[in-house]
């Protein structure tokens, strides 16, 4: 067994800006109590992350008396929720072309309007309920620094206008109103994304919660979800309603190994800059960025002024199991800090002072879900695949939708009530993620050498269900 965490300030950046500002998670494990022997509820969420929270607050919204009952193994907001880059977007990783293939045109408009309205919704809450998180509705500015990116970006901008979505080409000089990268060709920029600061989103959430009635009870473990009923290693949870929202951890539940697959995320963030530097980067309005690479990059300005980024690539680990020690890789956190000074120039030289990771949850079939079994009363979500701020709300307010019977458009939404297929098993599941992540590395080093779009990127569609 993991130990627990004994001290959150490593989790992340963000984390230590909380132990900094004494937020009441200075020093050693901020643990409320765990379960103290049996109980019962009305509803028990397994997970005290973004998912599990926001099912709580819905919840408590639509029907004030119901008792809601937490379990979190670590502390709320360990995982994702805690440490991601801060991108709360309209990002789905299924595409609306794809949605429409599969659930008809109309299916695949809703849920892309859903995923636009949840940024709002998100930072509508946070306002409402004085939740200070940084929130920033600056859009994303997506950069094309060679041929093959130009020709991306204009393929989706060209596409986003048929599902509803905001997306506008720009010229170099367009892409320098925003942010001032080197050797842009061009870029797009999309509103439906904001800056957050998750570690302050989802304690202060976490608050909220409590305040409406909820009990949380930190460092308790599930050891098994079972049809009106959580085994804990403190005690076990009765409940007419078992919400399962534990995302990466998912694989360590009985049964349910091949359910996701942990796919590690690494970031890393630099010192303060001072302000002759963001004269020459740019983010005036905190807009996120990203390029338009195969292997996914992003990053964001923070409140401190630093910039916080990070990028997938870092190896998967053999037997799919969440380790404290995968959080960092060495390798990874050096190509960060080189790619990001390769962006831009002007911080060569410039000090890092973060570096940390954590999984995320990908399904088989690259499809995130939530749906709840009337039949066992038990409830999933997850399998965001690193779009998980904003869809995790979308998440909470489909459960609380569910769980009430409330027959309303987002029951309605085609990723509810889909099961996702299991992986295979070890080693053919590692043979085919680390395929993918290598043909996405093979494509931009090819793309960046010869202008030419890679034929490896064939192989990398394939894989993720194109």
């Amino acid at each position: 067994m993991v130990p627990p965490v004994t001290d959150v300030r490593s989790l992340s950046l963000w984390w230590d800006q909380l132990a900094a500002a004494d937020l009441g998670v200075a020093g050693p494990h901020p643990s409320r109590e765990p379960l103290d022997g049996d109980t019962q509820a009305d509803v028990v969420i397994v997970g005290a992350g973004l998912t599990g929270l926001w099912a709580a607050y819905y919840l408590l919204e639509a029907d004030p008396g119901l008792e809601v009952v937490v379990v979190e193994r670590e502390v709320a907001g360990y995982g994702a929720s805690g440490r991601n880059g801060g991108w709360c977007s309209a990002l789905f990783p299924v595409s609306a072309p794809a949605l429409a293939r599969r659930h008809g045109r109309d299916a695949a408009l809703a849920m892309r309007a859903a995923m636009r309205d949840t940024v709002v919704e998100v930072g509508g809450v946070a306002a409402a309920e004085d939740i200070d998180c940084d929130f920033a509705y600056g859009g994303t500015v997506t950069l094309a620094r060679n041929e093959p990116q130009l020709v991306r970006v204009r393929h989706e901008a060209a596409q986003a206008a048929q599902w509803g979505d905001e997306e506008h080409l720009l010229d170099p000089d367009g892409v320098r109103e925003h942010v001032r990268a080197a050797r842009v060709l061009g870029g797009s920029w999309t509103p439906d994304c904001a800056r957050v600061q998750p570690a302050r989103l989802v304690r202060g959430l976490a608050q909220v919660v409590e305040q409406r009635g909820a009990r949380i009870h930190e460092g308790t473990r599930a050891l098994r979800i079972s049809p009106r009923a959580v085994v804990t290693d403190h005690g076990v949870v009765r409940a007419r309603w078992v919400l399962r929202a534990t995302e990466a951890w998912t694989t360590e539940l009985p049964g349910a190994h091949r359910a996701v697959a942990p796919v590690y995320s690494l970031m890393v963030a630099t010192a303060p800059l001072p302000a002759q530097v963001w004269d020459e980067i740019g983010l005036e309005r905190f807009e996120t960025f990203t390029d338009a690479r195969r292997l996914i990059v992003y990053g964001q300005r923070t409140s401190d002024d630093r910039l916080a980024f990070g990028g997938r690539g870092a190896p998967y680990h053999l037997g799919s199991t969440v380790r404290p020690e995968h959080d960092r890789s060495p390798a990874v956190i050096d190509h960060l800090q080189r790619a990001l000074v390769d962006l831009f120039p002007v911080l060569d030289g410039a000090r890092f002072t973060h570096a940390w990771g954590g999984p995320l949850a990908v399904p088989r079939d690259w499809t995130p879900s939530v749906g709840l079994d009337p039949d066992t009363g038990v409830g999933w979500a997850g399998g965001y695949v690193g779009d998980g701020v904003a869809t995790a709300n979308l998440a909470g307010r489909t459960f609380a939708d569910l769980v009430t019977g409330a027959d309303s458009e987002l029951v309605r939404l085609p990723w509810v009530g889909h099961r996702s297929p299991a992986w295979e098993p070890e080693p053919v599941r590692w043979a085919g993620i680390t395929a993918g992540r290598r043909a996405a590395e093979l494509a931009d080093r090819v793309e960046q050498r010869t202008g030419r779009t890679s034929r490896a990127a064939a192989l990398l569609e394939r894989l993720t269900g194109g």
